[in-house]
């Protein structure tokens, strides 16, 4: 028979234990809670009418209405607290046609006091095809959505940062210019990156390919015009899941369920091999696929809007664009 000694060690620890499970249930109750506050619908829906509205002119590379949506990038990383590598948050390039075009970038530390060289890449572009013919083409599903989504999630993960939530990666936020300047602006992140511009404002070491573990990009995720299937409209495409490791191909499926998302999910370009391999290389993510980076894209596919004047912010579906970014910050958790 144990000891009453023993006895009250055993007792302790297994109640310590029911504290500290339900201080962690309690914990993750309260980061729900503090998702779902940060993505609403109507903030959205502003967000990405701005972006797609005749003040940014189409957000052609180059322009007034670039500078203006780059502006807009600017502040949500400055309010959200995130921190800029080197002196401000943008950083300039000019493309092969020889236009000036900016990169948007911040920083999101995984701890301030132990802080690890990995580092996970989440972008998206911001340049769309402007004014043609007279005509001004909004953008708002291309890629408009993708924007707002990736500063939503630069705002959310700050925000944990803030309630102390510590992260074995730090995470690097770019909104990509002149990716219709054959994807000038993640090529110009990647020159950075080659060359040892980009440093840590935390640690001060240089960021280099070898400490960044995932490159994640979001193109079009705010329209519902293609389903997977004709009985749901509650949907979201990843490409890219051979690239990662064995045991986090199944996390998307698995934080989906378990946070009561359940949105009909496809691993490929609407089941098709040769459809997935060509939109796998279409957007940002390419000169990372290119460079033996794992990469993954998340979108809900091109429409019978893209490219036309009639892609505007009326034309998505805010629910389910909410629930796609709820999705992809829980997922982007389990990847840090």
């Amino acid at each position: 028979m144990p000891s009453k000694i023993l006895k009250k060690y055993i007792w302790t620890t297994i109640s310590c234990f029911l504290c500290l499970s339900s201080y962690a249930q309690s914990g993750w109750d309260k980061e729900r809670e503090t998702v779902k506050m940060n993505i609403k619908e109507s903030g959205l829906g502003i967000s990405v009418s701005f972006l797609a509205d005749t003040l940014c002119g189409g957000r052609a590379t180059g322009t007034r209405g670039s500078s203006e949506a780059a502006f807009w990038i600017e502040r949500q990383f400055s309010q959200a607290g995130l921190l800029p590598l080197g002196k401000g948050y943008a950083m300039a390039f000019r493309t092969q046609a020889g236009a000036k075009a900016h990169n948007i970038i911040g920083f999101v530390p995984g701890s301030l006091t132990m802080p690890r060289d990995r580092y996970i890449i989440v972008g998206a572009h911001y340049d769309h095809l402007g004014e043609l013919g007279g005509k001004v083409y909004p953008g708002a599903d291309a890629n408009a959505s993708g924007t707002v989504a990736m500063t939503s999630l630069a705002q959310m993960f700050a925000q944990m940062r803030e309630m102390g939530k510590v992260y074995d990666s730090s995470i690097i936020f770019v909104a990509f210019d002149a990716k219709e300047h054959d994807l000038a602006g993640s090529g110009a992140l990647w020159d950075a990156i080659s060359e040892g511009e980009l440093t840590d404002p935390v640690s001060g070491k240089q960021i280099t390919k070898g400490k960044i573990s995932l490159m994640v990009n979001i193109d079009q995720v705010g329209s519902t015009l293609s389903p997977i299937s004709k009985n749901r409209k509650d949907y979201l495409i990843m490409l890219g899941t051979p690239s990662l490791k064995q045991s986090r191909k199944k996390v998307l499926e698995q934080v989906n369920s378990a946070n009561g998302i359940d949105m009909e999910l496809a691993l490929d370009y609407y089941g098709s091999r040769n459809f997935t391999k060509v939109f796998y290389r279409l957007s940002d993510q390419r000169i990372f696929v290119d460079n033996k980076v794992p990469a993954v894209l998340f979108t809900s596919g091109i429409t019978m809007n893209t490219n036309k004047t009639r892609d505007t912010a009326a034309s998505l579906d805010m629910q389910i664009f909410r629930k796609r970014i709820e999705l992809m910050f829980h997922w982007l958790e389990e990847m840090l």
